[in-house]
């Protein structure tokens, strides 16, 4: 209100004067009715004006002038404070990098060029690695790889050369890296090349996606279907993994035909504990340090044209020892009584006695025939058998 009448002050004044003023008579009627007419439509001006009150002046209200102002300095600051992650020091991507799980580091990797480079560096996927495939990818895992991803370079070499041989191929791939450019993503060729490359990423996608198939040991193999004959033993296979069910398939080598196994659980792989193949006898090197209640494991096969398994046992006494510590001399004679005590007293694969200096495969087509041995030093190896132990004796 006060604002207002400072404003009108000045007009008040001028027509106060204008009053004052002397004026001829003929000018005198004519100039007060006027001055008249002014003021009583001026008095009705403020008349409305001050009816309307604290809403007319609220649009001359400052503070409220100044939001809109504020609103831009905010929007300004915000816009300041956008960082791109792109933008950031690379040892702090590192660090975001190094707590993303696998698939977080996939997500990442698909945003840009720049990302996909450093989301597939080996040090961030050694890690996953280890966590989730140390256990189980051996030796031969990692050569059957190798193997893998050659293989896979010369196709993919194979393709280009056909393709360079081919008019209609030269055509597409100019209209592709136009494509490219025109998008601007990499040289096709560039990017296919380094697709073709071998990485820790590639190899735990492989893995994950059940697309790569790498040798592992498969404890007490097709159990559960029924064979309770191959119980507390552990065989050679082709496994993959099936990420929907979080188990494996299997691929056994025999005889003639292929059998394949269904769901099988993480703890009943692992990986192979020796590089000898499955048909070819183990050297043995521990038959010298074998003394009673050692643990061990021993390749048997049914006949000589299927593969070995690995079978758990315990060393026993001889019939010549009363099985007194104090008195026991079965460390020092050249024969060792191999028990497989998940056998009931009597049966005919109860136990075997081998020669300790001149061991090699012993056996009949109606037992079975007895390979190379491997003494058990872990803790965690005997646990694990024992852990597979079966509810009941066999026969």
């Amino acid at each position: 209100m006060l604002f207002l009448l400072i404003s009108c002050f000045p007009f008040i004044l001028l027509f106060s004067k204008s009053f004052l003023k002397p004026l001829p008579t003929w000018k005198n009627t004519m100039g007060a009715f006027s001055n008249l007419w002014f003021c009583e439509e001026f008095l009705k001006f403020l008349d409305s004006w001050f009816r309307k009150g604290r809403n007319a002046i609220s649009y001359l209200n400052l503070p409220l002038m100044k939001k809109p102002v504020k609103s831009k300095l905010e929007n300004v600051v915000e816009k300041e404070e956008e960082i791109s992650l792109l933008e950031l020091p690379d040892l702090t991507l590192e660090c975001i990098f190094e707590r993303l799980p696998p698939n977080g580091l996939c997500s990442m990797a698909a945003v840009c060029s720049s990302l996909r480079e450093k989301c597939k560096s080996d040090h961030l996927w050694e890690k996953h690695m280890k966590e989730k495939w140390g256990a189980l990818i051996g030796s031969a895992a990692y050569r059957e790889w190798q193997c893998y991803i050659a293989s896979r370079n010369n196709v993919f070499l194979l393709e280009n050369s056909r393709k360079k041989k081919d008019l209609l191929g030269k055509f597409s791939e100019i209209r592709q890296l136009l494509w490219n450019r025109s998008k601007g993503n990499e040289d096709n060729s560039k990017v296919r090349s380094s697709s073709a490359m071998s990485s820790i990423m590639d190899w735990y996608l492989s893995l994950e996606s059940g697309k790569f198939w790498f040798s592992a040991q498969v404890f007490n193999r097709e159990v559960q279907n029924g064979h309770v004959g191959f119980t507390l033993s552990c065989y050679d296979a082709e496994v993959s993994y099936d990420c929907n069910t979080n188990t494996f398939r299997a691929r056994y080598p025999t005889q003639g035909r292929r059998i394949v196994e269904e769901n099988i659980e993480w703890n009943r792989l692992r990986a192979p504990t020796v590089d000898t193949p499955p048909y070819v006898l183990h050297i043995s090197d521990c038959l010298n340090d074998l003394k009673p209640d050692d643990h061990f494991e021993i390749q048997w096969r049914k006949s000589k044209e299927f593969p070995y398994g690995w079978w758990y046992g315990v060393v026993g006494h001889l019939e010549s020892c009363n099985g007194n510590e104090l008195n026991c001399h079965c460390h020092s004679s050249d024969t060792v009584l191999l028990e497989f005590k998940q056998y009931t007293p009597g049966s005919r694969w109860r136990q075997i006695v081998i020669n300790r200096k001149e061991h090699r495969e012993v056996g009949n087509e109606a037992d079975g025939f007895y390979g190379g041995i491997r003494k058990l030093y872990s803790d965690k190896e005997i646990s694990l058998w024992k852990s597979l132990w079966p509810s009941s004796t066999l026969e």
